[in-house]
């Protein structure tokens, strides 16, 4: 049952992952090459991730939808709209990222350097808030995302760093 949990939150929050990965891997695109704030969030919070970020979360929750009849699951995706999943869960991830910035600059921290554990599961947090407006997720589910995800986070950035997309291992 516990494992069962997990993959569904994995599954669920697949689309949060990748619209937080998103501003990295298109950080070489200059549409909207324009931060948001510099003085409030800093120079790294663009309007790009913002718009990459969502177009992401929204594409994988379409393929989500598509191949759901295929995959064993015990989670009920059917009346979930993707396109509503997919913004609320960009938005969310990126949304809570902004957050953690704006409270890393006023607390003097760099924006390279790392703050644990809240660049880990900003983005986790952000993206649940808005995710349980429209899908009310149990107590143990928002835990598991958050011990899923944070423990994650940090290996994902390392093979990020490896691979020579991100500045800083964690």
């Amino acid at each position: 049952m516990i494992v069962v949990e997990f993959l569904q939150v994995l599954w669920l929050l697949l689309p949060a992952g990748f619209a937080n990965m998103a501003p990295v891997l298109f950080g070489y695109v200059p549409f909207l090459d324009c931060p948001i704030s510099k003085k409030l969030f800093g120079k790294n919070k663009t309007y790009r991730g913002f718009v990459f970020g969502i177009a992401v979360a929204i594409i994988v929750a379409q393929l989500q939808r598509l191949i759901v009849p295929y995959l064993f699951t015990s989670y009920e995706y059917s009346y979930a709209n993707p396109w509503i999943l997919g913004v609320l869960l960009g938005f969310g991830a990126l949304f809570g990222d902004l957050v953690k910035s704006f409270f890393k600059r006023r607390a003097g921290i760099r924006e390279s350097e790392s703050w644990a554990p809240f660049d880990q599961i900003d983005w986790i947090v952000g993206a649940l808030i808005f995710l349980n407006f429209y899908i009310l997720l149990s107590w143990r589910m928002n835990l598991f995302a958050l011990l899923l995800f944070g423990l994650a986070h940090p290996v994902i950035n390392y093979l990020g760093y490896l691979m020579r997309i991100k500045e800083n291992k964690f």
